[in-house]
């Protein structure tokens, strides 16, 4: 039986960088907004029909985006999902470490 050796290599952080897609942190930080969206529908036990009455969405809809299917909604559109499930959304602005560029990120 023949071995074969497998390189693997250490992520960015960031699946949609390392994937080479453009606005890779976009697509990063409206993942992280679909996951605390799913997460809250999770925790409450929401049927998927409860969650679309309370967000505003069909119940296709919210099963498309709680399978990861979130292209089509705008950060704007997110963020809006999220006050709807009773959570407030504060956007902070400060300084970067020295030499690095900017961030955006998600903590929930």
């Amino acid at each position: 039986m023949k071995t074969q050796s497998v390189k693997i290599e250490r992520g960015s952080g960031n699946v949609f960088a390392d994937l080479g897609l453009p606005d890779a942190e976009t697509y990063l930080l409206k993942a992280e907004l679909v996951t605390g969206i799913d997460r809250i529908i999770r925790q409450r036990r929401l049927k998927q029909v409860e969650a679309a009455k309370l967000l505003g969405l069909s119940q296709p809809d919210v099963s498309r985006l709680m399978r990861g299917d979130f292209r089509e909604y705008s950060m704007d559109r997110l963020l809006r999902l999220l006050t709807a499930l009773g959570r407030d959304v504060a956007i902070i602005i400060q300084d970067s470490d020295a030499g690095r560029p900017g961030r955006l990120s998600v903590q929930a």
